[in-house]
């Protein structure tokens, strides 16, 4: 028996390239759902929002059948046919994020914005996809096994291996501009951050802190303790980068 499927934009990202941006033929001996087909062809499932059957929208249960016409599309703004069965969740309100483990730096800056961002070094993926089912996180990770685990709702798979890179690519993928609340969580444990007295820390400062500086926060959670100094202004410059930057329209949109 066989398939054809054709793959619509950022989800040709996991495809050889002998299979992008056409059609190409899958052989298989019974018939599985297609959701299952279509993970064995190396897409997660978090990032697919409509499937097509010769045409007509269908679900992750429909099972392949001999010489179907498949196509698969990822979110998009586009895709508003009333008819149209949406596979992707959406985006969680309010917007939280959980992290594998190779993704620390990423992490980091999403605190350093102000998102809700879980990440431990050493969480197992297990964990990872019940705790982004279970609180509604997005998980983000470049595993794409860990994606396709049936617990996982929301996730996304992080293209770039350079973290700054990475930072540019959550801002355009999930719209994080105008949601922002910079430097308001603990980039060390993810707590919220707390305007604090200099009097009550006072005790806690070296001498040139206590010198050349008068607003501080306290973490509500670890008790670290921050001040607007070189790291500061280094974050800064950051967030600006990040700000600048802006996502051409998209081209691969084809009209359905």
């Amino acid at each position: 028996m066989k398939a054809f499927f054709r793959f619509y934009g950022p989800l040709n990202d996991f495809l050889p390239d002998e299979q992008q941006q056409q059609y190409f033929s899958h052989t298989f001996t019974e018939n599985a759902s297609i959701k299952d087909m279509i993970e064995s062809l190396g897409i997660p499932h978090p990032e697919i929002d409509v499937v097509l059957v010769h045409g007509d929208s269908v679900d992750f249960h429909y099972l392949v059948q001999d010489q179907d016409q498949i196509t698969v599309y990822p979110p998009m703004k586009e895709l508003v046919n009333p008819n149209f069965i949406h596979l992707h969740p959406g985006i969680p309100d309010p917007l939280k994020f959980v992290l594998d483990v190779h993704l620390g730096k990423l992490a980091h800056y999403l605190r350093m914005l102000g998102f809700d961002a879980w990440y431990a070094n050493n969480a197992e993926d297990k964990a990872l996809a019940e705790i982004s089912q279970q609180e509604k996180r997005i998980l983000l990770t470049r595993d794409t096994l860990l994606l396709k685990r049936n617990a996982v709702v929301y996730g996304y798979y992080v293209r770039s291996t350079d973290p700054m890179e990475q930072m540019r690519e959550m801002w355009d993928q999930f719209s994080l501009e105008p949601l922002i609340q910079p430097f308001t969580r603990c980039m060390l444990c993810n707590g919220q951050l707390a305007k604090v007295p200099k009097e009550k820390i006072i005790q806690r400062l070296p001498e040139k802190v206590k010198a050349n500086f008068e607003e501080f926060y306290l973490c509500t959670q670890c008790d670290h303790l921050y001040w607007p100094g070189t790291h500061y202004e280094n974050m800064k410059k950051h967030i600006a980068q990040w700000a600048e930057h802006s996502t051409e329209a998209s081209e691969w949109i084809e009209m359905i």
